[in-house]
């Protein structure tokens, strides 16, 4: 690793992760695993490594589950997956679809050998978020869902549960990532993050398309396919002219934030709800930030969050400005090579943006 962050705590840069795959630590896992599927090549690919964290890739095979699962201590997930789980199993390399409504189990390509010392945390890609696919790293033993303690030693799987869109999904797709920590979590600080339901354009003119709400039955999402979808097929677009909207019960809603977002070159950070009780509805399910994100140096001036919201029980009304998340900044133990925005981004510089599958 790095010399100068060999020994500093904080959350891995990539370079070092470029070194953890070097030395080991993470390999990609035999072709020869009955769960990953022979005669499948699963090196890790250098555009894999992103400036924070690392994107992991779905296997060959994903199980068709009753109930989602933790193993616990003592237990691999393997033993866990019986006939009393499993209903089918689903062969994924020709590409096979995942519905909504339904739980999935599919094991990753990647593999970790942990150091003690070095711990890892898993979240949803911002395109995965923003599809509404619910996604849950596990690990062996594990009983808590995204989180990769130090010193584990075994194979990755992610439970896939489609929530509005069904998706079309192939050996090699990248739904999750996973980033490194070294030492303690040290939250240095936060900023509270409220919703635009102005859309004020740079004329001042306020009353445009402040938000998009997912339509039900729609078609299918290739996972893989990028601008390769009519957004219009799949969102309705949404007002707010007196800045306030109504969310409906279980309707997913793709919304932006108030305040610019800029994260420094040494530090990323991670969304994480505000408070339980502000109101009747989730918002932003993927969470991680990568240094440079917003960043006009990098191409990021006025970049703002992206929030993907879920009503909940009752019908509930969001007022222009009001605060629904949290963003938590953390040091890197050192500047990455290359910050967010640098080699492109679909999101750099973005204002209110579906995930890159939707074309208008």
């Amino acid at each position: 690793m790095d010399k100068e962050s060999v020994h500093k705590d904080g959350i891995l840069p990539a370079q070092d992760l470029a070194q953890l795959i070097a030395d080991g630590y993470v390999h990609a896992r035999s072709s020869d695993e009955p769960t990953l599927g022979r005669g499948f090549d699963p090196e890790i690919e250098a555009g894999q490594i992103q400036p924070a964290s690392l994107d992991l890739r779905l296997g060959t095979v994903a199980y068709r589950l009753r109930a989602s699962f933790l193993p616990g201590e003592g237990r691999t997930v393997l033993d866990c997956l019986d006939e009393h789980l499993v209903m089918h199993k689903i062969d994924l390399t020709g590409g096979a679809v995942l519905e909504t409504g339904c739980v999935y189990l599919v094991p990753l390509m990647e593999s970790m050998q942990l150091p003690q010392g070095l711990s890892a945390r898993t979240n949803p890609k911002s395109s995965t978020g923003r599809l509404d696919v619910f996604t849950r790293v596990i690990a062996d033993g594990a009983s808590q869902f995204e989180t990769i303690e130090p010193g584990y030693s075994g194979p990755l799987y992610v439970e896939v549960a489609p929530h509005t869109f069904s998706v079309l999904a192939r050996p090699g797709d990248r739904l999750v990532q996973i980033r490194f920590r070294r030492g303690a979590e040290n939250v240095l600080r936060s900023q509270t993050v409220s919703i635009d339901l102005k859309a004020e354009g740079p004329d001042g003119i306020t009353g445009g398309i402040i938000g998009w709400r997912a339509r039900r039955h729609s078609g299918l999402v290739d996972i893989a396919g990028v601008d390769a979808h009519n957004a219009l097929d799949y969102w309705q677009p949404l007002s707010a002219p007196n800045g306030r909207l109504i969310l409906d019960p279980e309707e997913f809603y793709i919304l932006a934030s108030k305040e610019a977002v800029i994260i420094p070159e040494d530090e990323a950070a991670e969304m994480a709800p505000i408070a339980p009780e502000i109101g009747e509805f989730r918002a932003h399910y993927a969470g991680f930030f990568d240094p440079g994100f917003g960043l006009k140096q990098a191409g990021g001036a006025g970049s703002r969050a992206v929030l993907e919201v879920r009503g909940r029980d009752v019908p509930f009304m969001l007022r222009h400005g009001q605060a629904v998340a949290k963003l938590d900044f953390e040091a890197m133990s050192a500047v990455p090579e290359n910050l967010y925005g640098d080699n492109g981004s679909h999101y750099q510089a973005q204002g209110l943006r579906l995930s890159k599958h939707f074309k208008l």
